[in-house]
């Protein structure tokens, strides 16, 4: 960095599945000069203060829990920013109603969600608009490589974890009918014809959590 040449803002990615968070590092690249990720192990413990905490939704609990409110708690966190693609009004109400500085749509060009970041580090709130387009091209998710859309992924995601029908419809804000269809979508992908074998295909594909990082953030470590 230049004498004099503002320093980079600081971001700890937050997600619970190592390769969705490496596909957000990957974009974030290009802009090391203006965006270092300090943060993305998800085994190591919550140890550096940061400006910014980007936290994907991706298998998460959705932005408008109590959960947000925790991590923005946690003494090492600046501001947070919620990256997500599910604009669902009461998750977007609910996570600045709980300190959120940020809600932005994973179909943001790298550009755009990096001067976004630098406008919550400045101090603004900013939420992107609705998405209107598929996820932006770089990210990645369990599944991505099976032909698995980031939201069949994030279903399959929430099942392996355990979750009932009902609980997945409450996590992402879709209906049971919605989160029905996205099963039936997800079994003939991966060729299976129960839940058990579902769950073990997912198991076994990478769709079961690789740490509990989130879990650390809340816990205000």
């Amino acid at each position: 960095m230049a004498d004099g040449a503002p320093r980079p803002l600081t971001v700890a990615l937050v997600d619970d599945y190592e390769v969705v968070l490496a596909g957000i590092a990957r974009i974030l690249a290009p802009y090391e000069d203006r965006v270092r990720v300090v943060e993305i192990d998800a085994n190591r413990p919550v140890v550096t203060d940061v400006d910014v905490v980007l936290y994907d939704s991706f298998a998460q609990p959705e932005a408008g829990g109590d959960e947000i409110a925790d991590i923005v708690a946690n003494r090492h966190a600046g501001r947070l920013v919620i990256y997500t693609w599910n604009f669902d009004h009461t998750l977007v109400e609910g996570a600045l109603a709980r300190g959120a500085s940020g809600y932005l749509s994973k179909t943001l060009p790298a550009r755009e969600l990096v001067a976004a970041l630098e406008a919550v580090h400045a101090g603004e709130v900013v939420v992107s608009p609705p998405p209107r387009s598929r996820v932006m091209a770089g990210l990645d998710w369990p599944g991505r490589n099976e032909g698995l859309t980031e939201r069949e992924a994030e279903v399959l995601a929430l099942i392996t974890q355990g979750h009932s029908n009902a609980e997945v419809a409450q996590i992402s804000c879709l209906s049971p009918n919605t989160v029905k269809s996205y099963i039936r979508a997800l079994y003939r992908k991966i060729g299976v014809a129960s839940r058990t074998q579902a769950v073990l295909w997912g198991v076994e594909h990478g769709f079961a959590p690789d740490h509990h990082r989130s879990q650390s953030w809340r816990a205000g470590r």
